[in-house]
């Protein structure tokens, strides 16, 4: 029997705001696994979503970022790995370049998924960053989603709803120029973290946000696996609030 937790939510005026409440709960986490642990061990989203957060706090001074080990959730197959679209090169641009102190592992698909799996272990997260999909994926598990997927990573084919996205925020200039596959980080081991944070911003989020919220826990609706989690804080902006 699945016991259902309900996420922590408060609602912000501006993308900024959102970022800087959701960047100072995420930097409480890693002070605390710091001094439980001596270091902290990281799952990072990067979408346009992130970006108010990670620049709010790659700006946190307290953080010895020597401590704190990066990973990330999702990497497209087939770009080439200087693409500026890979997620990779992103969070570099957006927040790692910040934090140089911080130890980064790359997903890079021609290792293949199997090694990232053995990359992150099976310690649990000490913090997950993440946001939702249009179509309410985490990272890149879309409808239907496997809540019980025996693999912590794997190759997966993307939805048209998902490379729309990707077209939308501005990343490729046609649906053709979107990879078809990723490697992605499945839900199991998403969840195997001690805090989840999500940033949630835009109007294009709050249906994916109302179906979180709202709809019965199951593989359509992706972002309800997340109430199956005692510790998730959801940041929205007042157009992604339901």
């Amino acid at each position: 029997m699945t016991v259902e937790h309900a996420p922590r939510i408060s609602t912000h005026p501006t993308r900024e705001d959102l970022g800087r409440a959701a960047a100072t709960a995420a930097a409480a986490e890693l002070l605390e696994a710091i001094a439980a642990r001596g270091q902290a061990r990281v799952m990072l989203a990067a979408a346009p979503s992130q970006a108010a957060t990670l620049a709010a706090l790659a700006g946190a001074a307290e953080i010895d970022w020597s401590r704190i080990e990066f990973f990330h959730m999702d990497e497209y197959v087939g770009l080439p790995a200087d693409a500026p679209q890979g997620f990779r090169n992103w969070l570099h641009r957006s927040f790692l370049n910040k934090v140089p102190q911080a130890t980064f592992h790359p997903l890079a698909p021609e290792d293949g998924p199997e090694h990232y799996a053995e990359l992150m272990g099976t310690e649990p997260f000490d913090l997950v960053l993440f946001g939702l999909g249009v179509n309410g994926h985490l990272a890149f598990n879309d409808p239907p989603a496997d809540f019980a997927d025996p693999q912590a990573t794997r190759i997966v084919a993307l939805d048209d709803t998902s490379r729309r996205q990707q077209v939308d925020e501005g990343n490729f200039a046609a649906l053709d120029d979107v990879p078809t596959h990723a490697i992605t980080v499945t839900i199991p081991r998403l969840l195997n973290a001690h805090a989840l944070i999500g940033s949630v911003p835009g109007a294009v989020k709050l249906q994916a946000v109302r179906d979180t919220l709202n709809q019965p826990i199951g593989p359509n609706h992706p972002g309800t696996a997340l109430r199956t989690h005692p510790n998730v804080q959801l940041f929205l902006d007042t157009e992604s609030t339901p």
